[in-house]
C-alpha cells in the first residue's frame, strides 16, 4: 500500500468509495468537494492505494487556527488493518508541517465505531456544540 496526494484520475474512485462507506449525503455533491479541495491546499488530499485500487481517503485543511479531518474512508474490505490509522498519520504529518496546532473532526454522534476508533489514535471529545450554516446549495 501507498498513500499519496490525491489525482484528478482518482476521482471516479474516491466518490465510489465514498459512496460504498457511506460518506455521501445528498446535501454534499462529492465531486463539487473535490473540486473544492483541490482549489485549497490539495496536496492536503491523500489516497491510499494497493494493486492500483483506491481503498482509502482523508481530506485535510488548516485556516491558521486549527486543522480540520474530511472524508476519511477506508474500503470495507481493508478495514482494521491500519489503513485508517496511516492515513491520519500522513495527515497529521502534513498539518505539523504546516505549523497546525491542534486539529477538529466531525463524527456523527451515532456513529460508535468511528469514534472508538478516533479515541484509539489519541482524539477525545471536546465540550462544544457543532453548528453549521448552508452558504451553497448543492
Amino acid at each position: 500500500m501507498i498513500i499519496r496526494a490525491f489525482q484528478s484520475s482518482d476521482e471516479d474512485a474516491v466518490v465510489d468509495l465514498w459512496t460504498r462507506c457511506g460518506l455521501t449525503r445528498p446535501q454534499n455533491d462529492p465531486r463539487k468537494d473535490i473540486r473544492r479541495k483541490l482549489a485549497v491546499d490539495p496536496h492536503l488530499f491523500l489516497v491510499a492505494e494497493d494493486a492500483g485500487a483506491i481503498i482509502g481517503t482523508v481530506m485535510a485543511g488548516y485556516e491558521g487556527h486549527r486543522g480540520w479531518i474530511n472524508y476519511l474512508a477506508v474500503s470495507p474490505d481493508y478495514r482494521r488493518g491500519g489503513v485508517g490509522r496511516q492515513l491520519m498519520t500522513a495527515a497529521e504529518r502534513l498539518l505539523i508541517e504546516t505549523g497546525c496546532p491542534k486539529i477538529n473532526l466531525q463524527v456523527r454522534s451515532s456513529n460508535a465505531e468511528v469514534i472508538a476508533f478516533y479515541r484509539a489514535i489519541g482524539f477525545a471529545v471536546d465540550d462544544v456544540v457543532s453548528l453549521g450554516k448552508r452558504l451553497v446549495q448543492d
